[in-house]
């Protein structure tokens, strides 16, 4: 690609991303899980016109998303990763887009690097997380995205650390409990806790497996979690500035067993081959939560502040590492 063409295709990338929302929010990747249809026929179960389904699903085939053949429109393996019922579906993160305030909170992104400060609140007069509690639809959907985006990365935690000599863990800021059920089912050793606050956290485990060694907990984490063996800290710290990662693993620390582990999960920017994933995650932490990505010793950093330390690093399967302290 020429140097012009590729730079033209970058800033106008939002438009591929606003076409892939539009389609995983009519649910045309499901209806053509059951086979070829034509534009009508997805224009009708979608309700959508005709002729301006049409003119999306062309661009949609031209990238690749969709196909093409005797009039009849067909998933692609791109495409098939907007289904809903496919393990770490993307539907829930393209359906994140249709949110107006997200996509304002990125046209705002020049505030934030003139002045420093989150470019969501400054637009909206509320932090993202008191947006989407009162945006009960798009508080379901990021909470879909999350336990989509987590169940290869739940593996490869679960793979990757060895928990054989621990007996409880907490899930903080849990959720879904996704991490949570993945390590409980690799190690049958341990008890395990979902904390989170009332309006996410789950209320059944993921895998009935697990229902014997599994519970949930409500709570806010910048002021007690339960204690456990080993906390599971997964894309929480990247949300806050450091002075609210200090107060969340200072209450890690205060309620932490002895011979405990404190086990953050998050995208390192210092991490060879995910510069730019993780560059861009950090500014996606700038416009809408108000954190961001961290280096290796900015986490040690962080540790340190509360009375841990920081003993090692692991790089999972995934663009994730673990960042153990004790």
């Amino acid at each position: 690609m020429d140097t012009r063409g590729g730079l033209e295709s970058m800033i106008t990338g939002f438009r591929t991303s606003a076409a892939l929302s539009v389609a995983a929010e009519l649910g045309l990747s499901d209806e053509l899980a059951k086979g070829p249809r034509t534009v009508a026929e997805l224009a009708t179960v979608a309700g959508a016109d005709e002729e301006t389904l049409a003119r999306l699903l062309r661009a949609l085939v031209a990238i690749g998303v969709y196909a093409e053949a005797d009039g009849a429109i067909s998933n692609t393996a791109v495409g098939e990763m907007l289904r809903s019922d496919v393990p770490g579906s993307l539907r829930p993160l393209a359906r994140t887009l249709q949110d107006p305030a997200l996509w304002a909170a990125w046209g705002h992104l020049g505030h934030s690097v003139r002045t420093g400060a989150n470019a969501f609140e400054a637009l909206h007069g509320v932090d993202v997380w008191t947006h989407r509690q009162g945006q009960p639809e798009q508080n379901e959907i990021f909470n879909d995205t999350m336990t989509a985006l987590s169940w290869k990365i739940a593996t490869a935690v679960a793979e990757t650390y060895d928990f054989s000599g621990f007996r409880t863990v907490v899930d903080v800021g849990g959720g879904k409990g996704i991490v949570l059920d993945a390590v409980l089912r690799s190690n049958e050793q341990l008890t395990g806790t979902v904390f989170d606050q009332e309006h996410v956290v789950a209320t059944e485990p993921a895998s009935a497996a697990v229902a014997s060694r599994w519970s949930a907990v409500v709570g806010d984490f910048f002021t007690e979690v339960p204690p456990a063996d080993v906390y599971l800290l997964k894309s929480i710290l990247h949300d806050w500035p450091d002075d609210r990662c200090v107060d969340i693993l200072s209450v890690c620390a205060r309620a932490l067993n002895p011979g405990g582990v404190v086990l953050v999960i998050e995208t390192i920017l210092d991490r060879p081959g995910q510069e730019a994933q993780a560059a861009f995650s950090d500014l996606n932490m700038l416009v809408l939560p108000g954190g961001r990505e961290r280096t290796a010793a900015q986490y040690a950093e962080l540790f340190t502040a509360t009375g841990l330390h920081q003993t090692r690093v692991l790089d999972t399967p995934t663009r994730m590492s673990i960042l153990e302290a004790r």
